[in-house]
């Protein structure tokens, strides 16, 4: 059957993004990642941009645990062992020996009493929202939430839901006062870290909001964080959100595919919390887990993290984002300041957005901009990530280049 009207349709909207600075467009390619030399830390080779190497500048990796001897080594040894993919969901017979083992270390990361692994934190979220919502919960939700929230409220079908002015604790009060006497349970959900900015939701608050209209409801106010972007990179000992406010959720969510390097996403709460979600989380049940391979070396990234050596690359990770925050102050430059290694350079408009995009990747520096819808008209961006891995002189690098275009 031809599809020849659909083709065309889809290639039309295609071409609106493009005329609007909305598509993402072609996707950067790496073909090879230069080691440590010197004072510079690594360097991406890119498909069509031959032996130019380029600073890493967008990446999640906030501690370099994805290029580290010990992490590969772990994923390699175990891959040999147990083969390179599950061959099963885990109910059949896709769980393994590293899976049970990584999930009891996550839990006693976090001080909970169990915790369970998905293929991504995406399909976390998504599960988890669904999962814990019936036809009498009611959603209530940050306006910056991530992606993954907003598609997993659209998936679960609430009672009601009501969104909430960002880190405006009155206004989340006001949202779940709207709840009251019109569902049993309210999932109040936020990021911990909100992945454009670089800020933290007021967790303290938040749960002291939560608590406030906990007996209104016959099954809680239920408090999720999403601390995919904040755990291993903020917080005294890279317990993320949680550590840096001194709150706690009822169900946390996070993610192996940033901080620790590797991939894959869990959720951590109660014990019986988490027996329900392995009957019914959808995402867990049918689809395969992370490889073991995989869940071996973020295994040993979590050992490396709740070390000595976490706690060096923290200081550094830190030491370096204040470097890099202070020298965009000094260039003129607008930017949302905190500790957290997402730097927003805040341009606030597509056109300029794209053009300074261009420029850095001229004078090879890779980052990303940041667009509505990704970013709400008026907040366009520039995001840029520090990691551990990176040096002073890279820092400094990508500075110079900024200042040749700001002078």
């Amino acid at each position: 059957m031809p599809i020849d009207r659909m083709r065309a349709a889809l290639a039309a909207q295609v071409e609106s993004l493009d005329a609007e600075g909305r598509a993402k467009g072609a996707e950067t390619v790496v073909v090879r990642v230069l080691p440590p030399a010197g004072e510079r830390g690594p360097r991406m080779i890119l498909e069509g941009q031959g032996e130019r190497p380029f600073i890493r500048m967008n990446s999640n990796s906030y501690l370099g645990m994805s290029l580290r001897e010990r992490v590969v080594g772990e994923e390699e040894e175990a891959t040999r062992e147990y083969g390179a993919g599950p061959g099963a969901v885990r109910f059949i017979s896709g769980t393994y020996g590293p899976h049970v083992e990584l999930e009891r270390a996550l839990a006693r990361f976090h001080g909970r009493d169990a915790a369970m692994l998905f293929s991504s934190a995406y399909a976390t979220v998504m599960s988890v929202i669904a999962a814990l919502t019936s036809e009498r919960t009611w959603l209530v939700s940050d306006a910056l939430n991530h992606n993954c929230i907003i598609n997993g409220m659209k998936l679960a079908r609430p009672a009601g839901k009501g969104i909430y002015r960002h880190n405006d604790v009155d206004d989340c009060r006001a949202r779940l006062s709207e709840a009251v006497g019109k569902a049993d349970r309210v999932l109040l959900i936020t990021d911990g870290i909100f992945s454009m900015r670089g800020d933290h939701a007021p967790l303290a608050e938040i749960v002291a909001a939560a608590r406030e209209f906990d007996d209104r409801f016959p099954e809680n106010v239920v408090v999720v964080v999403d601390d995919s972007h904040g755990v291993g990179s903020f917080g005294a000992t890279g317990r993320g959100t949680e550590e840096y406010t001194g709150a706690r959720a009822d169900v946390l969510i996070a993610t192996l595919g940033k901080a620790l390097g590797v991939n894959g996403g869990y959720v951590t709460c109660d014990d019986a919390v988490v027996r329900y979600l392995r009957e019914t989380a959808p995402m867990y049940i049918y689809s395969n887990p992370i490889t073991v391979g995989e869940a071996s070396a973020a295994l040993a990234a979590l050992k490396l993290l709740d070390g000595e050596e976490g706690r060096a690359l923290l200081d550094r990770l830190r030491s370096l984002t204040k470097r890099f925050e202070s020298g965009l102050t000094k260039l003129g430059f607008e930017v949302i300041p905190g500790e957290h290694p997402v730097v927003p350079l805040m341009v606030r408009d597509t056109a300029r957005t794209r053009e300074l995009v261009k420029h850095l990747f001229a004078n090879g520096v890779l980052a990303t901009g940041l667009a509505y819808p990704v970013v709400p008209k008026g907040d366009e961006e520039i995001r840029f990530q520090v990691n551990a891995d990176h040096t002073e002189a890279d820092i400094d690098e990508v500075l110079g280049v900024l200042a040749r275009l700001a002078s």
